[in-house]
């Protein structure tokens, strides 16, 4: 086992998910998609970014290629760095600025829970936690995995990687988490920044089922210098259900039941609801300079990537 990749045992003596198909880097991209996410970069929108050099520009002024702006020399600037052709004119010195590139924390985290275990949730997660994780790679960026499913159970955490070399770690990785637990949302988040440091972009790959608050996660992750991404990802029954009679409910990760009549009403009461939720979570996340986004998990992958978060600008 990579002695950087945190995994508890497993009691149960379960072998992982089967090996990519021949020919393949992984199972959770096709060897297509990736070629054409290794030439993607993420976006963020803030300045969240590490002192360590990169090639994510910050706000900074630095020493790179792309120019900035103009201010008057004071003594003790670097001559290397004045505008001789406007000295030559106005007889007074400028000096030239340049952006700062720096180096960009990607930090995704894939819910794991029993929830996510239904309608193929969890296998686009993954997916899509692998994509944000190669664009961070290729983009010389510092990637890290947090997944959560039981609040019991030790994290599993893939520690910071950088480069293309690091991908093959983050295929192993997220191909070995399984799911199942009960893990909130919120708890999840005040758990991994407790082995976090570094700014710049939190990714959640979630469907958000929690009763737990959103607030203060978003908080604590926006304190740490962590511009929020939160994908939302939902079963196609989760999102249009189609019921008839009566229903007999069983939550996934508590085993709770609530019996229910009257689907006809219960349904538009649902539907309400879960578009209200969704404007309160996106609210949530623009109130802290964050993005949101909901998906079914019969989206397909290659539309949601070079597609729906191109269009958005999410990625570039």
């Amino acid at each position: 086992m990579d002695p950087e990749i945190i995994i508890p045992a497993d009691s149960a003596g379960r072998s992982g998910p089967p090996p990519p198909a021949a020919g393949h880097l992984t199972r959770l991209i096709e060897n297509e998609a990736l070629e054409r996410l290794r030439m993607l970069r993420l976006k963020p929108t803030g300045r969240f970014t590490n002192k360590s050099r990169g090639e994510h520009v910050s706000g900074r002024r630095g020493q790179s290629n792309d120019f900035s702006d103009y201010r008057n020399y004071v003594s003790g600037d670097d001559i290397r760095f004045v505008d001789w052709n406007i000295f030559a004119r106005l007889h007074r010195p400028f000096l030239k600025l340049y952006r700062q590139e720096e180096e960009l924390h990607v930090v995704v985290l894939i819910d794991a829970s029993s929830s996510m275990m239904f309608e193929g949730k969890f296998a686009l997660a993954q997916s899509l936690g692998a994509a944000f994780g190669v664009m961070g790679l290729c983009g010389m960026e510092k990637v890290s995995v947090f997944a959560f499913n039981s609040t019991a159970a030790s994290p599993l955490y893939l520690r910071p990687c950088r480069g293309r070399s690091g991908m093959a770690r983050l295929f192993r990785f997220i191909e070995s988490i399984e799911s199942g637990g009960d893990a909130p949302v919120d708890a999840a988040v005040e758990r991994f920044l407790k082995n976090h440091s570094g700014r710049g972009v939190a990714v959640i790959l979630s469907d958000f089922l929690t009763f737990g608050e959103l607030v203060r996660p978003m908080n604590l992750l926006f304190g740490a210098g962590l511009e929020l991404f939160a994908v939302q990802i939902l079963g196609p029954s989760e999102i249009d259900p189609e019921l008839t009679g009566d229903v007999r409910f069983v939550d996934a990760e508590n085993g709770r039941t609530l019996d229910v009549s009257s689907s006809g009403d219960l349904i538009r009461i649902y539907r309400e609801y879960r578009a209200d939720y969704e404007r309160r979570i996106s609210d949530l996340c623009k109130a802290r300079g964050g993005r949101f986004l909901s998906l079914a998990s019969s989206d397909p992958f290659a539309w949601i990537v070079f597609d729906v978060l191109r269009r958005r600008g999410w990625i570039e």
